[in-house]
């Protein structure tokens, strides 16, 4: 994990006028008049319309979802039931499947070329997959932990539940940047499930039913998809049934959203709010 430097940040009370409850006052300008202080910007927001919904494995502690060449792949996490699986969208069945070897607790994956890239939870090991076999073809040692992964088409781009992304080399997976993400000068930390769409990262927050739209130049969160209320209150089983699943089809424009233990697959349409 990369560790980051907090910069501390002091402010005068120069620019304050006192006030005898301790809340701060706009300061006066040469003429004496106050003056309004700057509005905060705000993060543009989006919600969304269900499009169709599919069925979803409940056991599936989900921990990736992506398309590739249409089709539709997912990792599983949990010690002893983890596994690499594609899954036909239209009945939820799980066409093959590998199973990921204990202790290792499985998380992200992505494909970039003809290789399938699958990260660990606390292992601090990446195994590599032919995708179109499931073969196992390699692995790598990292530091730190592995939460959810993405691609831009040349790096592998990881994040470990802080709120910094890490780009790696897919030949050996060594860490080539860091990008941290932030909102308006505030760190958006525990960014889990990733996708690249359209040029952005797209990232869940860890247990909010919220995505960070992400300038990957800047790691500037340019819009936050609110999803409350995709999984119905009786769909939810109450053990960590969190969002947590991403898949962008490019070929179709489509967006596929699911979470762990969820019984729907989701395709949505976003739009403003």
């Amino acid at each position: 994990m990369i560790a980051l430097s907090t910069l501390g940040l002091v402010v005068t009370a120069g620019a304050f006028g006192a006030c005898s409850d301790g809340e701060q006052q706009p300061a006066a300008n040469a003429d004496g008049m106050a003056t309004a202080a700057p509005a905060t910007p705000k993060t543009p927001g989006y919600t969304f319309d269900v499009v169709a919904e599919y069925p979803h494995d409940t056991a599936a502690f989900t921990q990736g979802l992506l398309w590739h060449e249409g089709r539709l792949f997912e990792s599983t996490g949990q010690v002893g039931t983890s596994n690499i699986r594609e899954v036909t969208l239209a009945s939820g069945k799980v066409v093959r499947q590998q199973d990921l070897e204990e202790p290792h607790f499985g998380e992200g994956i992505v494909i970039l070329g003809p290789t399938l890239y699958q990260i660990t939870w606390q292992s601090g090991m990446a195994f590599t997959y032919d995708w179109k076999t499931f073969k196992r073809t390699g692995e790598f040692r990292y530091d730190g932990e592995g939460w959810g992964l993405t691609t831009d088409g040349t790096s592998i781009i990881m994040s470990n539940g802080s709120n910094v992304l890490i780009y790696r080399d897919p030949k050996t997976f060594a860490a080539t940047k860091a990008v941290e993400v932030k909102d308006h000068g505030n760190t958006v930390p525990q960014l889990n499930e990733l996708e690249w769409v359209k040029g952005e990262i797209w990232a869940n927050v860890w247990q909010k039913d919220s995505i960070a739209r992400i300038d990957p130049a800047t790691g500037e969160v340019t819009g936050w998809i609110d999803l409350t209320g995709i999984l119905p209150p009786l769909d939810r089983t109450g053990k960590e049934d969190v969002l947590n699943g991403i898949a962008y089809d490019a070929a179709t424009d489509k967006i596929h959203v699911t979470g762990k233990l969820w019984p729907k697959v989701y395709e949505i349409r976003v739009k403003e709010k």
